[in-house]
């Protein structure tokens, strides 16, 4: 089944996030290594989208990949040549 960002916002909403978001990443664009004040999880929904978070190896994330970051995690993302849409749910 693929999921419609309705269908992700409801079920982020429920699971006690406070906000989603869908972010549309313009080609090569990097984003040093940062951290958030917000717990962040995610699904990218078309291109690439590279995510180093500390202390674990870089991972390559395809259309259908989740991710999860805590809040206060250090972490660095990249996104690839034709640019990157994700969607995101924040928690504070």
């Amino acid at each position: 089944m693929e999921l419609t960002f309705d269908q992700f916002r409801s079920l982020m909403l429920a699971a006690g996030y406070d906000e989603v978001i869908q972010r549309d990443w313009p080609p090569h664009t990097t984003l040093d290594e940062h951290s958030h004040p917000f717990e962040a999880n995610g699904i990218v929904v078309s291109g690439v989208m590279k995510l180093r978070v500390e202390g674990q190896s870089e991972r390559t994330l395809n259309p259908g990949a989740t991710y999860h970051v805590l809040a206060g995690v250090r972490h660095a993302e990249s996104y690839g040549d034709e640019g990157t849409t994700v969607w995101a749910a924040r928690k504070n």
